[in-house]
């Protein structure tokens, strides 16, 4: 049975003869001592217990530290990336808008080309037309011609004598 301070204090040793009883101050000093022992034994082990418990705390609170430093760079790095992935991404729509740029300046000046050989090719076939114009009509001269008729009489004639060589 452990002792408690109200125990100590209300103690009353019996009077012997020559005071108190010798014996029965000399068990309650080993009781007392007992239980004194016992309380610094718990206290030691309580202080060990919060060493290690601060231990751990610290611990604990450097992990906590190590994380927000570990969140810190992730924030930052995943800033780094986004601001590296937008500028990439700048970089691809103004090499696209140069490409489309190129594509529609290359297409107009293809369109430019045919639109000129287009014009070139109207003019070779107008020059075409009228040259042909100019050939029929000069042949439909030569047919309209009175020489056909003196060159078809000619030729019969010619003809009659090939066929008829006795009478020439």
């Amino acid at each position: 049975m452990s002792l408690t301070p109200l125990d100590i204090h209300n103690k009353e040793f019996s009077r012997s003869f020559r005071g108190y009883d010798e014996d029965e101050v000399n068990e309650f000093l080993d009781q007392v001592i007992k239980d004194y022992e016992n309380l610094i034994r718990e206290k030691k082990d309580l202080q060990e217990k919060v060493e290690t418990l601060n231990e751990r705390l610290q611990q604990y609170a450097d992990i906590e530290e190590t994380l927000k430093k570990s969140i810190v760079v992730a924030e930052q790095t995943a800033e780094e990336v986004k601001r590296n992935a937008n500028k990439e991404a700048q970089l691809i729509i103004k090499e696209a808008e140069k490409n489309a740029d190129r594509i529609i300046n290359e297409a107009l000046s293809k369109s430019r080309k045919v639109a000129v050989e287009i014009e070139e090719l109207k003019k070779q076939a107008a020059v075409y037309r009228t040259r042909f114009r100019m050939l029929i009509e000069a042949q439909l001269e030569m047919l309209n011609n009175d020489e056909w008729d003196e060159l078809s009489d000619s030729m019969d004639d010619e003809m009659e004598k090939i066929e008829d060589p006795v009478s020439s």
